[in-house]
Formats: C-alpha cells, structure tokens, sequence
C-alpha cells in the first residue's frame, strides 16, 4: 500500500520506460532490447479500433425509485431492537476493529501488471479466493469516501461480491492500512420494507421482491461517498447509507429477515447493510440502448464537479461511458427534483468506447481507464489470458497501459495517492486461487 501523494518519475524515452507499453513500436531503431523488453514484461502493441467519442448524454436520465418507504422500514427495524445497529458512531466503526478473516499483503497471484508502474495490492482469504458461488466485481475505497484518502485514520477498501444466480449480493469491508494485517468482514446487502411493527428485510436480488422495478443482485460497480455506498447493477444504481449498518442476532441460519421468533438473520451473514433507494433507467432484461445505457461499472470523479462513472460491457464494444452528477450536501445523485431522492438525473458527459468487453472504467479528470479485452487476446474464450488496462483521452483512440489479471474488473482512481485500483473475479476453485485486489501507478 502506498500511502504518499504522487511522485512523478523523471522522463525517459520520450516520457516512456523501454520496456513500457510501446516497446514493440521501438523494433525498428532497437529490435534487440524490444526483444528483450517483451520477454521480461508482457506489454501488448498500443492499438485501438477508433476514438474515444463524445455521445449526446443529456438524452441518459435516470429516475429516482422509492426512498422514502425504505426510510420508513430502516426506522421502524431499528426501533424494534430485532438488529444492533451502530447510528450513534462514524459509519463502518464496528468493522474496522482488526478482526474477521485476514487476507494477505501484497500481490499473492502473478497478475501480468508492467513492474514499471510499481504494482502493490492485497488478496483474499483462501476460502474466498476460491470461491465457486461468490464472485468480486466492484472497487471502492476510503480515497473516494472523502479527499483525504483515509477513513477513521485506516485505509479502507469496499468490494461487491454475486452470489451464483444472482438472487444475493454482499460486500467486504477491508481494512488494508500499513503496519497491519489485512482484515475484513463480508456484509449482506438487504432491501428493507414494510411499516411499523411489520417492517422487515429482504436478501437484494430476491426473486420474490415486489418493488419496481426489482433491485438487482449481480452487484457489478461500487462507489463510495461520504456516507453513501453506490452499486451499479444492469439498469440500476442502487443506494445504501453505511451509518446504518446491522449486526444480526444470529449468523447461523440460510434465511434472510427478522423471524417469527425475533431472531434476526443475513444468510450465514453477522452483518447487513440496508438499501435505502434506487436511481434507475429500465428494468430487469430491458435493453441497453443510448438513452438508456446498461451501468455495469461504477466509479467517482473528483475532479470538477464530483460524479459518478459508469460503463456498459459489449463483445465487440462500442458502448458508453457515462459521468453523472453527485450533489455533495446530500450524498445523492443531483436531480431536477425539490429533493435528490425525487426527480430525474440527466448525464453530464459521455462517450462511446471502442474498447471490447469493458469491465471497469475510471479517470484522473485527464484520462480515462478501461478494463478489458486485450487486442491480442480479443475474443478469446480463455478465461487465463490476461486483461488489459486501456487509457485515452477524449476524442484519441485507447491504448493499452499494461496487462492486467485475468479477467479484471472494476477500477478506481485514487486522487491522494495517483495510483489506479482495481482487482479481477477470476477463480480457480483450488487453492492457491487467482483472486487480487491490486493498483499500480500509471505515468502521466
């Protein structure tokens, strides 16, 4: 974990390292240290099908769902006494107490990121690093929470996980700060609803719910702000508070809710987070069309006004990359209702990306970062080849950054420290697994 603001590298080549993205492009003038260069770090030819183009983004609107029943439910459970809940300390408190399962620092995988950019990262425990039923996706961190980088003084991060058919979803609380072991907790994500004595709770991706449009439990991106946690899912960014985190009464039973004995339960789960509303533009199936973009991915700009990013994953690419806005006195998307829990979010900027199978996207306020298919492996079936991480800037075609973990995921910018965060969902079910949450530090 690096922890010091960004300091820059002095230029070489041009502003490159030889053995950096383009070291084949130096065949002509060096083809014996281009030679080497490929042999000791994988770094594919900077190539790209067309630009990074801007796309009319006020024709993307999201709507905003119901808060205010969820409001409701979240008083009347925490009055009932059924959960322990925490709204009297800074949101996260109980989780960042050095216990739970400890993973492990630094890059315990090969993850075929260029040493150049100096990777760091952690992993998993072995249990959930080989994993056959849940799956990471998204990345978020305390360098989003707030501009300092840190949270409670700790360095923190926050995945979202899927459970196999989608019907739950959870995160992990991880705090990763020097000096220390690596420990985190898993939370269930729940839907609460009802009023009153009857209010209950929910798993997130339950079949059975009877909202509209039905909340999502693929959990792909995640995005952390203030006290609000972001989760991006097919047509939906849902929203939850992480000041009203739940400990269950009991983490030994498969169901979900407060029982008819008053037990409460979150699947095997000590804790539960509480959804608290939904922004959406379609619901479960619809298409993902230029108005109404799929939100596969999700990040936070910082730069300018603060927004969120989402990206929609294609085969052949060619889909948007969308920036919505967040107004900061609240927490919450910024609508053109008398509250940002009403009305309608218009996007602010997007472009269409020509990059394939975009798992993740994020930008530094100059470039943006995608996640994706490698053009060397473009169209591949192999889920051990490497990912790569593209960058552009509007306007200019992608080009490949680095190699990445097979099949990466989401990623995330971290303003305090200029290094870009993301981690992979690739699996062996096996030990030692193949599972990393990693970052690296990208030149200007």
């Amino acid at each position: 974990m690096i922890t010091s603001f960004r300091r820059r590298r002095p230029p070489t080549t041009g502003g490159r390292t030889p053995c950096g993205r383009y070291g084949r492009a130096l065949v002509a003038v060096a083809s014996a240290l281009s030679a080497l260069c490929l042999t000791l770090v994988q770094s594919p030819p900077a190539v790209a099908a067309s630009v990074l183009s801007p796309m009319d983004a006020t024709r993307m609107k999201l709507t905003a769902g119901d808060f205010q029943s969820r409001w409701d439910a979240i008083s009347a459970i925490e009055a009932s006494g059924r959960v322990t809940s925490y709204t009297g300390q800074t949101a996260l408190t109980p989780l960042l107490d050095g216990k739970g399962r400890t993973g492990t620092r630094g890059l315990c995988h090969a993850t075929n990121l260029n040493p150049d950019y100096k990777p760091d990262g952690f992993c998993w425990d072995t249990a959930d690093d080989t994993s056959a039923e849940w799956t990471p996706q998204g990345l978020t961190a305390s360098h989003d929470a707030q501009p300092g980088g840190t949270w409670l003084g700790k360095y923190v991060y926050i995945a979202s996980w899927h459970y196999t058919g989608d019907t739950f979803a959870r995160i992990s609380v991880v705090d990763n700060s020097p000096g220390l072991p690596t420990t985190y907790d898993h939370v269930l994500l729940v839907d609460p609803y009802g009023a009153g004595s009857a209010a209950n709770f929910r798993a997130v991706g339950d079949p059975n719910s009877g909202r509209t449009p039905v909340p999502g439990g693929h959990a792909d991106g995640i995005s952390w702000y203030g006290s609000k946690l972001f989760l991006a899912t097919g047509h939906q960014i849902q929203v939850y508070d992480l000041r009203h985190l739940w400990r269950m009464s009991d983490n030994t039973a498969a169901s979900v809710g407060i029982q008819g004995d008053g037990r409460s339960t979150a699947r095997y789960h000590n804790w539960a987070l509480p959804m608290i509303g939904v922004y959406h533009n379609g619901n479960k199936g619809d298409p993902c069309t230029d108005t109404a973009p799929c939100l596969t991915s999700l990040s936070l700009d910082r730069t300018g006004a603060d927004g969120l990013i989402t990206s929609e994953i294609n085969a052949t690419g060619g889909r948007p990359v969308v920036r919505w806005p967040l107004n900061a006195t609240d927490a919450l998307l910024q609508t053109d209702g008398a509250r940002n829990h009403l009305g309608t979010v218009t996007a602010t900027v997007a472009y269409r990306v020509p990059i394939w199978k975009v798992q993740g996207a994020a930008t530094d306020g100059t470039h943006y970062y995608f996640s994706g298919e490698c053009p060397a492996y473009a169209g591949s079936t192999d889920s051990d080849v490497p990912y790569c991480v593209h960058w552009a800037v509007p306007n200019q075609a992608p080009h490949v950054l680095t190699y990445a973990p097979p099949l990466t995921q989401n990623l995330s910018w971290s303003p305090s420290a200029g290094r870009l965060w993301g981690l992979n969902e690739r699996a062996d079910h096996t030990a030692p697994g193949k599972r990393v949450v990693f970052s690296l530090d990208p030149p200007d």
